[in-house]
Order: C-alpha cells, then sequence, then structure tokens
C-alpha cells in the first residue's frame, strides 16, 4: 500500500474499528470474489458496499482506441457489475444491506471526449435501478449518486480552460468537494435512509 492508504488504515483504527485492507482489480471477477470472501472471513456480515471504482481515458471518438474504451467500461460498469453480484449473495442472505453506486451526471448529459466514461455511467445508472428493483424484496437498498464536477486527482488534470468552461454551466459556479459527495454515501449507508 502506499502512504495515503497506511495513513487511513491508521486513522480509522485510532477510532477502534478492525480494518482490513485489500487492494483488488475490481474488472477481474476472480480477484472480486476472492476480495468478498476475505472481508466476509474477517466480518461477520457485509452491511454496506460502495462501488466508487473509476478511471478516465479520454478522447474524440475518432481517435478514441477499443483498448481505452474497453479499460474504462471494464472498471466503471463492469466492476460495479462484479462487486454487486459478489456482495449480493451475502447480503442476500443476510436479508440486509446497502449498495451504493457512484455514476456521475456525464452519464445523464454526455460530455466531448467522453464517450466511454459517459457510457460507463450511464451503464451504472441503468444497472443500478435494476438491481435495486431485484434486492428491494430482500431488504437490501440499492441508491446511485450521480456527482457533478468534483475536485478529485481525476479532475485535477483537466486545462483550467477546461475547468472554466465547467464552471459556467454550474448554477453556483462551485466545483464539488469529495466530502460533499462522502456525506451523501454517509447518509445513504445509515438508517436514515
Amino acid at each position: 500500500y502506499n502512504e495515503e492508504i497506511e495513513s487511513l488504515i491508521e486513522e480509522l483504527e485510532s477510532f477502534g474499528v478492525k480494518v482490513v485492507a485489500v487492494k483488488c482489480d475490481v474488472s477481474d471477477e476472480e480477484e472480486v470474489n476472492n476480495f468478498i470472501k476475505e472481508v466476509k472471513d474477517n466480518f461477520e456480515s457485509i452491511d454496506i458496499l460502495i462501488n466508487n471504482a473509476g478511471i478516465t481515458k479520454d478522447g474524440l471518438i475518432i481517435r478514441m482506441n477499443e483498448k481505452d474504451f474497453d479499460d474504462v467500461i471494464n472498471v466503471n460498469l463492469k466492476g460495479t457489475f462484479n462487486t454487486t453480484k459478489a456482495v449480493s449473495a451475502v447480503m442476500v442472505k443476510q436479508r440486509y444491506g446497502k449498495i451504493i453506486n457512484i455514476s456521475s451526471v456525464v452519464g445523464v448529459t454526455g460530455n466531448a471526449g467522453q464517450c466511454n466514461y459517459a457510457a460507463s455511467k450511464a451503464g451504472v445508472i441503468g444497472f443500478s435501478k435494476s438491481v435495486a428493483r431485484e434486492l428491494a424484496a430482500r431488504n437490501i437498498n440499492v441508491n446511485v449518486i450521480a456527482p457533478g464536477y468534483i475536485n478529485t486527482d481525476m479532475t485535477k488534470v483537466l486545462p483550467d480552460r477546461v475547468k472554466e468552461e465547467v464552471l459556467k454551466t454550474i448554477p453556483m459556479k462551485k466545483i464539488g468537494e469529495p466530502k460533499e459527495v462522502a456525506n451523501l454515501a454517509l447518509f445513504l449507508s445509515s438508517n436514515l435512509s
């Protein structure tokens, strides 16, 4: 793990909670199944899944190669499928769970140069709606969060001119912060939702 992960583990452990950190390629079904098994073996239950893994490989459609398209779909959409499928088996047996999938407003609006990302995030929205209908009878909530532009490592690399154009489209003229998305995920993970 890197220093950031080690620091997070230490911070969480300072609250007296058990922490198990596992690196997993969500696009690989076998890795995901092993990951879920390890979590299940270390804890009595799996109550919450937040699918937050995501990548971008932007490019105009006429220049985008198939690998860049597939890589984004495989992590953002197939990864959500793999983790949700694996954890659903656990949650169905428990008859309880909360699944929160992180999408993007780009999955609704589209964005030039991001056909792969937009397709993956639109897929996450449709996937979430379908799975919510399948699992509701088992007391499992499935929700999707579709943030707008958020100040993350993924968006920090965008050129200033792109950031300025994005700001023009936001009514409050403010870039969102990760903590704002985290607070919504916290609410959806709680008994209040």
